[in-house]
């Protein structure tokens, strides 16, 4: 690992982190961008970088490994921690042949469901013992935070083996109730599906996958929640619907209503969130929660997933939150603007009358 981080950019890790921005673009033809409460923001006092320029700056942070890794496969995650304990996650890739790299700012504390303002039905997935959880939404909506905040809660409330397969590492955790074990891809395992697999014999009460990206590791993820974990995992989707639909169709169609009655016995719940530029400034979560019932089952059971959203709607006694009630909630307390809400919204008429 090199051991001296280009001076460039330490400086602009540390303004990033100053600035409490989300994220630090490098780019080549452009200056520095700074992502903060949701808007890009040039750095136009600093000078406007290269691929040169950013291939020095990224390559003091690559080992020869990553380096290898970064020229083979055209693209490399790994994290990075500077000198006041800031931790990044870093995405460095090629575009148009040149070295580009964008970096995620991990805040230093793991907030709590109530900090994160999301919805506090949630910590009834913290109090779950078996079952597979997902949380899901589009990239940069903050799933990793939510799963981190889940996760934490379970850490202080009891004694449990919690196994997260990450990659890269985002959130760190510190021991409390919890003996928690961190892998990182590429370092401690060789791929997602490989690591799930290794959990069977690592004794875990709860596993964390950071992301399901093949049907190996979406069918093992299942089977280590019908054989009692609890686990949970992201997808990039849209609904809970849409969750469903994507594992379900991860598979070829002969093995389509093996999972379906998998999935039915052994889901817990789905989060489906987006983060909203807050009237007062900063992001605020609008939450989709599903929670697995005897009908619900039987929908995905019987491949009639498409009347999930109605069982949600008219769910709320059961906790089920719509993305349009929460969306409507957080424009009628002016937590959001009525533009944002309807822009965000699956559906803007249903969420017109329900304003």
């Amino acid at each position: 690992m090199a051991t001296t981080i280009h001076p460039t950019l330490s400086s602009l890790l540390q303004y990033t982190a100053k600035e409490r921005a989300s994220d630090l673009h490098l780019s080549a033809g452009h200056p520095p961008v700074l992502r903060i409460a949701g808007r890009l923001i040039p750095l136009i006092k600093e000078e406007v970088l290269t691929g040169e320029s950013i291939q020095a700056m990224v390559f003091s942070l690559l080992s020869q490994t990553q380096q290898k890794a970064l020229a083979s496969q055209r693209e490399v995650d790994f994290s990075h921690v500077i000198a006041d304990g800031s931790r990044f996650r870093v995405n460095a890739y090629f575009e148009r042949d040149q070295l580009a790299s964008a970096f995620r700012l991990i805040p230093p504390q793991i907030a709590g469901i109530e900090d994160l303002n999301l919805p506090p039905v949630l910590h009834e997935f913290a109090k779950a013992t078996q079952g597979f959880v997902l949380v899901t939404g589009p990239s940069g909506h903050g799933k990793s935070t939510t799963l981190a905040a889940i996760i934490d809660e379970i850490n202080h409330t009891r004694a449990e083996h919690i196994i997260t397969i990450e990659d890269p590492i985002e959130y760190v955790f510190k021991d409390d109730q919890a003996l928690i074990d961190q892998r990182e891809i590429g370092k401690d395992a060789l791929s997602f599906a490989s690591a799930l697999r290794a959990t069977f014999r690592q004794d875990p009460d709860v596993i964390m996958v950071g992301e399901m990206r093949d049907p190996e590791t979406i069918a093992t993820a299942i089977t280590a929640a019908e054989t009692g974990h609890l686990v949970f995992a992201t997808l990039h989707t849209n609904s809970a619907g849409q969750s469903i639909h994507r594992v379900v169709d991860s598979f070829p169609p002969a093995q389509q209503d093996q999972i379906r009655a998998q999935l039915s016995g052994s889901l817990l719940g789905v989060i489906s969130q987006r983060l909203l530029p807050r009237v007062s400034g900063g992001l605020i979560p609008a939450c989709e929660v599903l929670f697995s019932t005897p009908a619900v089952a039987n929908l995905i059971r019987e491949n009639k997933i498409h009347e999930i959203p109605l069982v949600i709607e008219t769910s709320a006694e059961k906790g089920m939150i719509s993305l349009n009630k929460s969306l409507a909630n957080l424009a009628r307390s002016r937590e959001v603007s009525l533009e944002n809400a309807m822009k965000y919204s699956l559906n803007p008429l249903g969420l017109r009358s329900l304003i």
